[in-house]
């Protein structure tokens, strides 16, 4: 499914639920001030526009954090089929459709197309992987893309590999004491993970807390003022019985 579907979903269940919200809201807001003759219609429409207006701050923030997050972090929008980021030592890894399998790859020399084409720097079929610096190790499944062929989970990594992304040097390893070896070798202790796991490690930065924090604060002061003002407007009708 692309984005562009997951969008119209999130779309009419978004404006379904404000709908449902402006209503509830609405009719609250109507029970609460009955008596008051003025303010009490101004407060009936605000709190029942006020649900669609957060529906449009939502999607405003959303898009502000995927071009953010897309052309100046290299980073998915967060929705979609399609998930990757880069890692700290310049390659960069990317799941799509599913979450269990990805590649490993180096952006710089995929010119910029937009997919990832098959070369060597460019591991296919990725499950587990540790990132140790200027080098990363993982173990491929070479049937990953093979639908329908049910295998134990041991019997997924067929084989493995090991980058230097400095020199851009690879070898191949069939066991993983081969690959164990390697990186002892080189002052490394294995400790590989799923492809997932360590692509949550390094998607998220502090921008997602800070859109986070932008998507939430505002919608909820906002909350705050509206409510203290409909409690001001239902003051007027408990200072009109009195003065009655």
């Amino acid at each position: 499914m692309g984005i562009g579907f997951v969008l119209l979903f999130w779309a009419a269940l978004g404006s379904v639920l404000a709908a449902l919200g402006a209503l509830t809201l609405g009719c609250a807001t109507a029970y609460f001030t009955r008596g008051v003759k003025e303010g009490r219609r101004k407060a009936v429409i605000l709190t029942a526009i006020f649900p669609f207006v957060c529906l449009g701050w939502c999607g405003a923030v959303f898009v502000f954090q995927a071009v953010v997050n897309g052309v100046a972090l290299q980073r998915d929008p967060g929705l979609g089929d399609d998930w990757h980021c880069p890692l700290p030592n310049g390659y960069a890894l990317m799941m799509i459709d599913v979450t269990d399998h990805g590649v490993v790859y180096n952006p710089k020399t995929q010119g910029g197309r937009g997919g990832v084409g098959e070369q060597k720097d460019a591991i296919f079929g990725v499950r587990i992987v540790q990132v140790a610096g200027r080098y990363i190790f993982g173990g491929i499944d070479s049937k990953a893309d093979d639908e329908g062929e049910a295998r134990a989970e041991n019997e997924r990594v067929d084989s493995y590999f090991f980058i230097d992304t400095l020199t851009g040097a690879r070898l191949d390893f069939a066991k993983l004491d081969d690959l164990r070896d390697a990186a002892v070798k080189l002052g490394i202790q294995p400790n590989l993970e799923p492809i997932e796991d360590v692509y949550r490690r390094y998607r998220f930065t502090m921008f997602d807390l800070f859109t986070a924090a932008l998507l939430l604060v505002p919608p909820i002061v906002a909350a705050g003022l509206l409510l203290r003002w409909i409690v001001k407007v239902r003051k007027r009708r408990e200072t009109g019985i009195a003065a009655a």
